[in-house]
């Protein structure tokens, strides 16, 4: 195995132009495991460390820029406004230790199916922002898993960082797992509410092939408050619209059984994950009703 270090990132991309089985490593939360276990044994490792802007973020008026490298616990201390259900998943990722090393970019490079921070960069609607001595090119999350462990990068191709819109509405994230953190997700669901859009956009963890959205639940969901006139009025939502929504997100999932979960158990923690998260974050959409002196929650 042949260690390349670039100390640039056009020495990056050139290293990778060249050698397109290289795999890149900067936290190494996932590679090392892989390496350690003898489940993978690649040619070229890519160190990435000394590319310092892979540690960088931007926030702008409308996005966050996310640099690939950027550890979990910078999320969680420096964009919890900004990015609310990254940074939630971003508490249940690993331990400590793996959270300052860690990243949303290995995260999405590895496509784990049970990658923790997938169903929240589904449900803010994130672009990777990957890149080749070609070119650079912006692919939306929802196209970015291509299968089990699987991504739409070209073997020429390095992540740079992850472009999230930046929360207009309340968004959460709950995971089912042995414990809260330092485990793999038996299923993860996201939520997020896009009050200027009046959306609802959603995300689902290891309950398919690959993370996937509820499409089919968000389309009912968004009709049901509108048509309910539940963004002006920020009144409850009805428990059957809830457990309407419930049921069509339990529906987009494909699980399997495995050691960590049955299929149907999976099913039916995503449906009870789906109603919590709406509650959750249906309730800090109203709380803003009380800060207005029209009634009317405010949007962002």
């Amino acid at each position: 195995m042949d260690f390349l270090r670039p100390a640039s990132w056009e020495e990056a991309l050139a290293a990778k132009a060249e050698h397109p089985s290289a795999v890149p490593i900067a936290g190494g939360t996932d590679v090392m495991v892989e390496i350690n276990f003898d489940h993978r044994r690649p040619d070229y490792l890519l160190d990435l460390t000394r590319i310092g802007d892979l540690y960088e973020w931007e926030a702008g008026a409308e996005q966050v820029r996310l640099g690939a490298a950027v550890p979990y616990t910078q999320i969680m201390e420096h964009l919890r406004g900004e990015l609310p259900g990254l940074a939630l998943a971003a508490h249940t990722v690993g331990s400590p230790q793996i959270r300052n090393r860690g990243s949303v970019g290995g995260n999405l490079g590895a496509a784990s199916p049970a990658g923790d921070c997938h169903p929240a960069l589904l449900a803010a609607g994130a672009e990777v922002e990957a890149q080749s001595v070609r070119g650079t090119r912006l692919i939306p999350v929802d196209d970015f898993f291509t299968g089990v462990k699987r991504n739409a990068l070209a073997p020429d191709e390095l992540i740079r960082a992850v472009r999230i819109v930046k929360a207009a509405g309340p968004q959460q994230f709950s995971k089912v797992g042995t414990r809260n953190a330092m485990v793999i997700a038996v299923c993860a669901f996201g939520l997020a509410l896009h009050p200027t859009e009046r959306t609802v956009k959603t995300g689902i963890g290891s309950a398919a092939p690959t993370p996937v959205r509820a499409k089919v639940a968000e389309d009912f969901l968004t009709a049901a408050l509108d048509e309910g006139g539940f963004w002006d009025s920020g009144k409850v939502i009805t428990p059957s619209i809830a457990r309407q929504f419930a049921e069509l997100a339990s529906g987009a999932c494909n699980p399997i059984d495995d050691v960590r979960g049955t299929a149907a158990y999976r099913r039916h923690a995503v449906a009870v994950m789906a109603r919590r998260t709406l509650g959750w974050a249906w309730e800090s959409y109203r709380a803003t009703a009380d800060s207005t002196k029209g009634g009317a929650p405010r949007c962002a």
